[in-house]
């Protein structure tokens, strides 16, 4: 029986709810379409809390639900003739992961990965069969290596593919991919089994997100209540404030795209968001708040250029699976279609870790002194002379608060120094060659130039914080993106315009690192 205690919390819980869903939708979206939304709570709150319950016990039963539901391999001479298992031990295996606590999902991982992994003992004898075939015909070493081949699938695998059968299957392998990174990130558990079972999973997702499998869909004021819902809540560059917000970004002017799975039906996969310029933006405030009114009829003549100026992954799980570079070719595609005049196409990308790089810079400089300087002479005394104290130590002070923007002798004073100094993060900072910034290297291995870096063209306090409110401009001519990114990716070079070349040359002459 259950206490009065917890139906009271169930009501109050839910009543909250709803509560938020309606203050939700009437801020955000269509209005009361939205609320129809809110009223399976209740038993979707009964059903958590009731599997909850029995949390503890699903511990225990760990080995059980494996062991009854992750079949053996079949023989290699039955592995196409073998019936498949029942739908229900996919559902049960749904269900009982969804049941766990987050805090024992690691472990039951760790179980399925360890203990239904691949036969070790018969790997290591078929691969001495191979070896031992190597004096044979060709005919018995190819039927040696394909034995071997099927023995190195994992048995899990065999479960996986039938879970990617049944009704929302993929969507919740997709989110058990998400926490899987989550554990190995968070070291939770850096067995070797976790990992090979990310590897199996990220190849098995791969396959099944090809670009081929995928639509891609134009949204409109007019798309579905739910999927522009979720495109404002996982729009990670520019957060959407309110429904005339998200109305506008998908209004006059403005293209929003996404790549939808027919797995995954009304989930958007990737996001982009596109301007429509008469020249390529060099400020965000520019394209976020400033929109043609909702009726206007866009003029032909008016869009020169289109400005990718928001791409977001919604799905954790599907990191590493190449979508966003898919999304843009597909798109320039699209807009060539609709504006066979058009062609200009640019990122205007935000630069996250610009501004925790210089801080940490700025306190290395601090600790070896002047012997190793970023600033130059009349640099330094320009920026102690404004603020009357020690100069890197009050640049550390005042980036760390973004209080340097309200001076305006400051701001003059550190325009060239901070263009430089990011420059040189975008261009010359690197991770294994590649570049350091993770969207430096996503636009860059797409063939993108990186083109131009623009002072003060984000001025909100996100932008601020996160790289000192510049952004970079990374350029797509179309006939050069194919050679660009095969250098790129081969010779790790970076294809830069003459500004940031420039940029990065005064760095290397004003700054001893």
């Amino acid at each position: 029986m259950l206490s009065l205690g917890f139906v009271r919390t169930v009501f109050y819980n839910a009543r909250n709810l709803r509560k938020r869903a309606s203050v939700t939708c009437i801020n955000n979206f269509r209005g009361w379409e939205c609320l129809q939304q809110a009223p399976n709570y209740l038993y979707v709150y009964f059903r958590k809390q009731r599997l909850c319950f029995s949390s503890t016990s699903c511990v225990k039963n760990m080995e059980e639900i494996l062991t009854r539901n992750v079949d053996s391999l079949p023989t290699y001479e039955m592995r196409d003739k073998s019936p498949p298992p029942p739908e229900s031990s996919s559902l049960e295996f749904i269900q009982f992961y969804r049941s766990l606590d987050k805090s024992q999902r690691p472990e039951f991982l760790f179980k399925l990965s360890s203990d239904f992994g691949v036969d070790h003992k018969s790997v290591a004898e078929l691969a001495a069969n191979v070896m031992d075939s190597q004096k044979r015909d060709i005919s018995t070493v190819l039927q040696a290596e394909d034995r071997l081949r099927y023995c190195l699938t994992p048995r899990y695998k065999v479960l996986l593919n039938h879970i990617s059968r049944v009704e929302g299957g993929v969507k919740f392998l997709v989110d058990l991919k998400a926490d899987v990174i989550e554990i190995l990130a968070s070291k939770t558990s850096d067995s070797p089994h976790i990992r090979d079972l990310n590897g199996t999973l990220k190849c098995m997702l791969s396959e099944w997100f090809s670009v081929g499998l995928l639509s891609l869909e134009r949204v409109t004021w007019k798309s579905p209540c739910e999927l522009l819902q979720k495109i404002s809540q996982y729009e990670a560059v520019h957060p959407v404030r309110n429904w005339t917000d998200i109305k506008r970004r998908v209004g006059p002017y403005r293209r929003c795209y996404v790549f939808t799975h027919g797995a995954m039906p009304g989930e958007p996969l990737v996001v982009l968001h596109v301007a429509l310029k008469e020249e390529i933006s060099d400020n965000i405030q520019t394209i976020v708040r400033g929109f043609s009114p909702l009726d206007a009829v866009e003029d032909i003549n008016k869009v020169n250029a289109a400005v990718f100026y928001s791409i977001s992954s919604t799905q954790p799980g599907l990191q590493g699976v190449e979508l966003g570079n898919y999304l843009i070719k597909r798109v320039v595609r699209e807009l060539q279609g609709e504006f066979p005049h058009l062609n200009q196409f640019s990122s205007l990308s935000p630069i996250p870790g610009f501004t925790n790089w210089l801080l940490g810079l700025l306190n290395e400089q601090r600790k070896e002194g002047p012997s190793n300087r970023i600033l130059s002479d009349m640099e330094f005394r320009d920026i102690e002379e404004i603020t009357g104290g020690r100069a890197y130590e009050t640049m550390r002070k005042l980036l760390s608060t973004n209080e340097w923007v309200s001076s305006g002798r400051l701001v003059k004073a550190l325009e060239p120094v901070l263009m430089r100094l990011c420059a040189w993060y975008l261009y010359g900072e690197k991770h294994r060659g590649y570049a350091l910034n993770p969207v430096a290297n996503f636009h860059l291995q797409n063939g993108a130039t990186m083109w131009r870096l623009n002072w003060q063209a984000d001025t909100s306090p996100r932008g601020l914080s996160a790289s000192c409110g510049m952004m970079v401009n990374y350029r797509y001519f179309l006939q050069d993106t194919s050679a660009n990114s095969g250098r790129y990716l081969k010779t790790k070079e970076i294809e830069a315009s003459d500004q940031i070349r420039n940029l990065v040359l005064q760095f290397q002459k004003a700054s001893k690192l």
